[in-house]
């Protein structure tokens, strides 16, 4: 079994080509936080989308936007102009969500407006006056 889920934010816009026979194919990197980081790590993968979803990406996604990756791993080698052989691990999305949106021209002003990921949360936000203490087990419904 091959499969890759991603969450994270792209590390470059994603760049758009088109092979001889016309299909559409975009690749960008994804960064996506080490858990338990102290020092705020990040992997950074390269992804690769194909066809009509590879155009969606092109047309709407750009640095900084959050994604959801779900595709597979895959590797291939190439020769350099030197003759050099190279290896290039990937993952090839079958879905990219789009978990921001937004046209490219405005990522700036979102990215910038925005606090962070999903977890983080302001405690000032919370009002602790709408809890009530529980005095007794009985009055707990499960």
């Amino acid at each position: 079994m091959n499969s890759v889920v991603l969450i994270g934010r792209l590390a470059r816009d994603p760049e758009l080509r088109f092979t001889t026979s016309g299909k559409a194919v975009a690749t960008f990197s994804v960064a996506v936080n080490r858990a338990f980081s102290k020092t705020k790590e990040a992997d950074f993968f390269n992804i690769v989308v194909w066809g009509k979803s590879a155009e969606n990406c092109a047309n709407y996604l750009a640095k900084g936007r959050l994604v959801g990756i779900n595709g597979r791993l895959q590797s291939r080698s190439y020769e350099t102009q030197n003759g050099d052989k190279r290896y290039v691990t990937e993952v090839v999305a079958d879905q990219v969500e789009f978990l921001e949106w937004g046209n490219r021209e405005n990522n700036q002003n979102q990215n910038q407006s925005q606090s962070g990921s999903f977890n983080d949360f302001n405690s000032a936000d919370i009002d602790l006056n709408d809890f009530e203490a529980v005095d007794d087990d009985e009055d707990i419904p499960f």
